[in-house]
Formats: structure tokens, C-alpha cells, sequence
């Protein structure tokens, strides 16, 4: 009676079970996977939640692609992040989730295939399935600081392919796609009739100064069909309010169609409630401190780890590994144990959670992933007894 495409293996995760058996036993934990930013005292949402509760939003337009004062907001947001886009292009959704959706369904049929970058966060799959959408991997090589391997990308594109999912910068590796790297990719995407969405969720959340040779987003690519997605979740720290955006550029006449098209699927389900849609400007427009007080977040949890691994000395067997922006940090850690190995010793003997690099479809063994949005203090003492413990573990 039910669909194939939803009959997932719905076991739970044995680190996941640990976590909730050691809080029902009452264990203080200091969870490095926290990545719900209305948990971690950053911002205080009362007055942008109680924009939604302006007057304005009392009469229902519906307008399929979004009201105009809410994708000319959009617009100016990526113009502050060097991109270049016609409101008209903007395509307003409840989620970047719901965007992928509808991107798949716009893109896809059935047993289509989309190219999907490893490692990542483990999203796509939920997604694509329900829609009978197949992914393929391509690897971002560890050793080049993440750089796309263009030559096994190249090499994974089928008949059947018809999309290239690009998230930058990266979850969880915090690398930004090279200039170089986007002008290889918008003309692979071109050459074999693929279009390019370009997941840029974390783009603000720069640590420091944006390397030159860093693209800081797709938005008003001309080569290819171009979705460039955001949203209110990360870019205002608001993801109670729902809603998301994909920024279409590429081809005129690419354009144009998917623009018709999508305009058909968003009258279908008009999910973006009218109230946030007319606060966004707003919200939009406030949102330097929140961005600030984050920046300063993540800069001095990363500040953290270094000064954890300093006093660890010149033999300390945890490393950070470079990164350029996002809210994660990857940790190489010895392979005397293996990541759930060293995930449940964590858990069990410091009451710190963290997340295994397999999590994320690191290329090998050895790796653990800490959220950087976690409060100051917590994170630095659960960052100094994770060094603490793997250094005496490993000797």
C-alpha cells in the first residue's frame, strides 16, 4: 500500500540512542553537535517574530513566486554578497528543503540523476528519494583543501544526469568553491546540458576575510542554468519563520522556462505565509548584529581549538583542519580508535557529543565534527576535554 520511495530504514542510530539514554539518566553533556541557532543565545527573535503580527499581513494575495517587496529584498541581499540579480528572478519557498523539491521535480523524472558533492551534509538523499531522484557522488578532495575533483565529476556525469549540486561554502568542510573551480564547473555544467544549484546557506558566515581566489556566490551565473538558494534559517538565524529563496540565472530563454515552470509548482502548494514574506525586507535589513555577534561566535570557538591543541603541545594528536567559512569544524584525531569509537569514549567518559566524520561521507577514517554556534563557554570546556582525553587516549 505504501510507496518504495518512502520505505527507509528508520533504525535508530546507535550514537544518537547513547545520547538520549545518558540524558534520561540525568548526565550533564556538553553537545558539540548543537546547530539549532535558537538554542545557543545568539539572538533574541521577539521582534522579528512579532513582525509577523503587522496589520499588513492580515489580507491574503497569494502571489505564486513570491510578493514583489519580498524578492526585491532578496535581490539587494545578494547584491550585499556580490551578486546580481533581476527581482523578477527570485523564487520564494518555505525552505531551501521545499526549493530542493521543487528543483528536482522542475529538473528531473523519474530515475534522473543528480551529482551530489561528498562530503556533505546528510540532506540530499531524504529529499531526492520522495521525488525518484537518484544521486551520484563527486569527491572534494581532502588532501587540496576540498577542491572539486574535476576529472572524477567529469567522469560521473550519465545520460540520465540532468543537475550539479554545489553547497558553498561546504557543510562541514567551511570551503568555498574556487573562482577557478566555478569557471571549470559552469562549463562542464553547460557542456552536458546540466543545470547548477548552489546551495549558499552559510555564505555570510566568513571566518575573516574572504581568500580572493573564493567565488562568494553563483548568483547571476550566465553560462549555465543557475539556482542559487538561501534562506531566512541561516542568513537571520530565524528558521521558526520559514522561508527560503533560489536566485535563477543562466541562458534567457533557460531561464524564462524554469521560471514559468516553477511558477506553476509554487501556485500548486503557496506555502510562504504572507506575514513573513512582507517582513522580510525588514528582517532582512536587520540583520548586521545578528551577523556579528555570530562571526564573533564562530571566530572564537575557532580560537578555541587552537589554543586547546597549543596547550596540548607539540606532540598533541588532535588537528584542525583549515576552513573558510560555515558554522562546522572538522577534527583529525588518531585511528586507534574508530570515529564511533572515539564518539561513545567522548560520550561516555567526558560527557561530550560530537559527531563522527562518517556522518558527513568523509573520505576515510579518522575525523570528528563540533558545531562552532555553540555557547562560548561550553564549547571551550568541551573542546579542552576532547583534546584532553584523545591525547591521553591515543599515548
Amino acid at each position: 500500500m505504501l510507496s518504495r520511495r518512502t520505505a527507509w530504514d528508520r533504525t535508530e542510530n546507535a550514537l544518537t540512542a547513547r545520547v538520549a539514554a545518558a540524558r534520561a539518566r540525568g548526565q550533564r553533556l556538553i553537545d558539540l553537535t548543537e546547530t539549532n541557532p535558537t538554542r545557543v543565545d545568539l539572538v533574541d527573535a521577539r521582534p522579528q517574530v512579532a513582525l509577523l503580527g503587522h496589520p499588513r499581513g492580515a489580507i491574503y494575495e497569494p502571489a505564486s513566486l513570491g510578493h514583489a517587496s519580498a524578492r526585491e529584498a532578496v535581490a539587494r541581499y545578494v547584491a550585499s554578497r556580490g551578486g546580481a540579480i533581476d527581482p523578477a528572478h527570485v523564487v520564494l519557498a518555505a525552505s531551501t528543503s521545499e526549493l530542493y523539491a521543487w528543483l528536482f521535480q522542475l529538473l528531473c523524472d523519474a530515475g534522473d540523476r543528480v551529482l551530489v558533492p561528498r562530503p556533505s551534509y546528510p540532506l540530499f538523499q531524504w529529499l531526492a528519494g520522495p521525488e525518484g531522484v537518484e544521486l551520484d557522488g563527486y569527491p572534494l578532495v581532502r588532501e587540496a583543501g576540498f577542491r572539486v575533483d574535476l576529472d572524477a565529476l567529469e567522469r560521473a556525469v550519465r545520460p540520465t544526469t540532468r543537475a550539479l549540486l554545489l553547497v558553498s561554502p561546504n557543510n562541514p568542510t567551511g570551503t568555498f568553491v574556487r573562482r577557478d573551480e566555478a569557471e571549470a564547473l559552469v562549463a562542464l555544467a553547460a557542456r552536458h546540458d546540466l543545470a547548477i544549484v548552489a546551495d549558499e546557506v552559510f555564505g555570510d558566515f566568513v571566518h575573516g576575510a574572504l581568500p580572493a581566489d573564493r567565488l562568494p556566490t553563483f548568483a547571476g551565473t550566465e553560462g549555465a542554468l543557475t539556482f542559487a538558494l538561501g534562506g531566512l534559517s541561516k542568513v537571520c538565524l530565524l528558521p521558526q519563520l520559514k522561508l527560503g529563496w533560489g536566485a535563477v540565472s543562466g541562458p534567457r530563454a533557460l531561464v524564462d522556462e524554469a521560471l514559468a515552470r516553477l511558477e506553476v509548482l509554487a501556485d500548486t502548494y503557496l506555502s510562504v505565509s504572507t506575514p513573513v514574506q512582507l517582513a522580510l525586507p525588514e528582517l532582512l535589513d536587520a540583520r548586521g548584529p545578528t551577523l556579528e555577534r555570530t562571526r564573533a561566535r564562530l571566530a572564537a570557538n575557532l580560537a578555541a581549538i587552537d589554543r586547546a591543541i597549543e596547550a596540548g603541545g607539540p606532540s598533541c594528536t588532535v588537528r584542525r583542519l583549515p576552513t573558510d567559512g560555515g558554522w562546522t569544524a572538522i577534527l583529525e584525531v588518531p585511528r586507534v580508535l574508530d570515529e564511533d569509537g572515539w564518539a561513545r569514549l567522548l560520550l561516555d567518559e567526558q560527557g561530550v557529543v560530537v559527531q563522527p566524520g562518517w556522518f558527513y561521507d568523509l573520505d576515510r577514517d579518522g575525523f570528528l565534527v563540533v558545531s562552532l554556534i555553540v555557547a562560548e563557554a561550553a564549547f571551550a570546556e568541551g573542546i579542552e576535554r576532547l583534546v584532553a582525553a584523545v591525547d591521553h587516549a591515543s599515548r
